[in-house]
C-alpha cells in the first residue's frame, strides 16, 4: 500500500475489515520504510474507511509501529478514530498503549513540526488528566493556544460553540507521553485496587518493583481499596503482611478500605493489624481528613532500603534527563535555561523559603529518581497554562506541578527507549516544603544541576 504524504506526515487508508486475517495485505514493513525515507515526523493508519476491526487485525499495524520507533523517533498511530473505535481500541491495549491515537486527522497535523508555529485555537479533553495536561504541553509548545476543559460538562458546553476553535480534540491518546498504571494518586497517597478473592496470585499480579520505586521517591502511604473483595486466604494474608513489614522500613503506612469482618476472618485482621496495617471502612475517612491525610502520608527519614550509590550507567544517561527536563519548562515558561553548575554530591538546597519540589521514580534496565526544585513562582507560571488562570492555590499548583512532572518522566522515557534502555516511571510525589523532600533525600549522593531560567534559581537532581 503507498501512503499518501502530505505536509510530513505519511498516511495509509485501508478499508473494509481488518480481523487479522487480511491486516498483513494492507500495509507492511516496506511501505513504511519507503514512507520514511520521505523525510516524515509522522506515520498514521485512517480507519475511516474501515468498516470493522478486531485486535488481531490491529496487531499487526502495532507491531509494524514498534518496529518503527525502534528505527527512527517519529509518531506512529490511528487517525480518523470516532467514539466507538476510540472506545474499542483503547479497551484492546488498556495500559499498553505506546502508539497515538487522533480523533481526526486535521487534528493530528496540530502535533506534526510541519505545522508549527500556525497558532491554531485548540479546544479539548480526554477524561485522563495526564493526557490533557500532555497535549497542552505539545500544542503550546508548537505554537498553538489550546483551551483546556476540566471536565466532560464544561467541555460539552464550550465545544457547542465550534466557530470559537480552529480545532476541537477529544478521544485523542499520545502514545509516546507519560506511563499508564493501574493506580492513582491523591493527596501524596497512592491507591491500589484490588477485588474478587485474594490468594496467592496476589503476589504475582501486584506490582512489586512500582511499589518499591515509589517508595523509593517518598511516597509514605499506600491504600488498597478493597470494596469489590469477596474474602482472602492465608497466601493472601502472608503477601500483605509481607508488604508491611517492607514498608516499616520506611516508616510508611499501609491502609485497607472496605475490608470488614464479613470479607475476612477475625484472626486475619488481627494478624494484618499486628503487622502495622490499619483499617477503615470508607475511602473518605481517609480523603476527607485532611490533617489524618497528612499525618499518615508524612515523609520520613527512615530509608534503609535507599542508601544507594548512583553508578556509572545512571550518569550516562544524564543528558537525556536533562534534556527532558530543560525543555519541557522553557516550553512552559516562555524562558531560557542556563546552566550554572553540575557535581556529584548528597543534594544542596541553599535557600528554602519560597521553593516547593516533585520527585518521580523510573525502574527497568537503570533505576533511580529524579527530583526537581522550584522556586514557586516559577511552578506557579508553569502551571498557568494547564489551570487556564493564575492561582494561588498551593493544593492546585500542587495538584498541576505532578501532571508536569509526569510529562518530564514521560520524556525521559521516550528519550531512553530510543537509545534501547527501557524503563517504567512511578507517579510523581508533591513536597509542600523542602524540609519534607530533605526527610527523603538528604542522605542520597547524585548529580546535583544548577539552573536558571531567566532571574530563577531551578534545581535538578538525579539519584537512585
Amino acid at each position: 500500500m503507498r501512503a499518501l504524504v502530505k505536509n510530513g506526515i505519511g498516511l495509509f487508508s485501508p478499508q473494509g475489515f481488518l480481523d487479522g486475517n487480511n491486516t498483513a495485505t494492507f500495509l507492511s514493513l516496506e511501505d513504511i520504510d519507503s514512507t520514511i525515507d520521505l523525510n516524515v515526523d509522522m506515520i498514521l493508519v485512517s480507519l475511516k474507511k474501515v468498516i470493522f476491526f478486531n485486535k488481531n487485525g490491529l496487531d499487526v499495524f502495532i507491531k509494524l509501529f514498534s518496529k518503527v520507533r525502534h528505527k527512527k523517533n517519529i509518531t506512529v498511530g490511528f487517525c480518523d478514530v470516532d467514539h466507538k473505535k476510540y472506545v474499542a481500541i483503547t479497551k484492546f491495549y488498556e495500559n499498553k498503549i505506546n502508539f497515538s491515537i487522533f480523533n481526526n486527522y486535521n487534528n493530528a497535523t496540530l502535533f506534526s513540526s510541519s505545522f508549527k508555529n500556525q497558532s491554531a485555537n485548540v479546544l479539548l479533553y480526554s477524561d485522563d488528566k495526564s493526557q490533557r495536561t500532555a497535549m497542552a504541553i505539545e500544542l503550546h509548545d508548537f505554537g498553538h493556544n489550546p483551551v483546556v476543559c476540566q471536565t466532560k460538562e464544561e467541555f460539552t458546553e464550550k465545544s457547542a460553540n465550534k466557530s470559537a476553535y480552529d480545532n476541537i480534540i477529544q478521544d485523542t491518546y499520545l502514545g509516546q507521553m507519560g506511563e499508564n498504571i493501574a493506580t492513582r494518586v491523591t493527596g501524596n497517597a497512592i491507591i491500589y485496587t484490588v477485588s474478587a478473592f485474594l490468594d496467592t496470585e496476589i503476589g504475582n499480579t501486584f506490582n512489586i518493583a512500582y511499589h518499591n520505586n515509589s517508595l523509593n521517591v517518598g511516597f509514605r502511604l499506600f491504600i488498597f481499596d478493597a470494596y469489590k473483595v469477596v474474602s482472602m486466604n492465608i497466601h493472601a494474608l502472608n503477601f500483605f503482611t509481607r508488604l508491611a513489614s517492607s514498608a516499616a522500613e520506611y516508616n510508611a503506612t499501609i491502609c485497607f478500605v472496605g475490608l470488614d469482618g464479613t470479607k475476612i476472618q477475625d484472626t486475619f485482621q488481627e494478624n494484618m493489624e499486628d503487622a502495622g496495617i490499619i483499617f477503615y471502612a470508607q475511602m473518605d475517612d481517609i480523603l476527607g481528613n485532611k490533617e489524618l491525610l497528612k499525618e499518615l502520608g508524612a515523609s520520613s527519614a527512615a530509608n534503609v532500603k535507599n542508601k544507594r550509590a548512583i553508578n556509572k550507567a545512571l550518569v550516562e544517561k544524564l543528558p537525556e534527563f536533562i534534556d527532558a527536563t530543560v525543555k519541557t519548562i522553557e516550553m512552559m515558561t516562555n524562558s531560557k535555561a542556563a546552566k550554572e553548575a553540575a557535581e556529584v554530591s548528597n543534594i544542596d538546597i541553599k535557600e528554602k523559603d519560597g521553593k516547593i519540589a516533585s520527585s518521580i521514580g523510573f525502574y527497568g534496565d537503570i533505576d533511580g529518581m529524579v527530583i526537581l526544585v522550584f522556586p514557586k513562582e516559577i511552578a506557579k507560571k508553569a502551571c498557568e497554562l494547564l489551570i487556564g488562570e493564575s492561582t494561588d492555590d498551593i493544593e492546585m499548583i500542587l495538584d498541576t506541578l505532578a501532571e508536569l512532572v509526569n510529562i518530564v518522566g514521560g520524556k525521559v522515557k521516550s528519550l531512553l527507549g530510543d537509545h534501547g534502555v527501557n524503563v517504567n516511571i512511578t507517579l510523581p510525589r508533591t513536597y509542600h516544603s523542602i524540609d519534607g523532600l530533605l526527610e527523603v533525600a538528604q542522605d542520597k549522593k547524585g548529580v546535583q544541576v544548577d539552573l536558571v531560567f531567566d532571574n530563577d534559581k531551578f534545581l535538578f537532581f538525579l539519584t537512585r
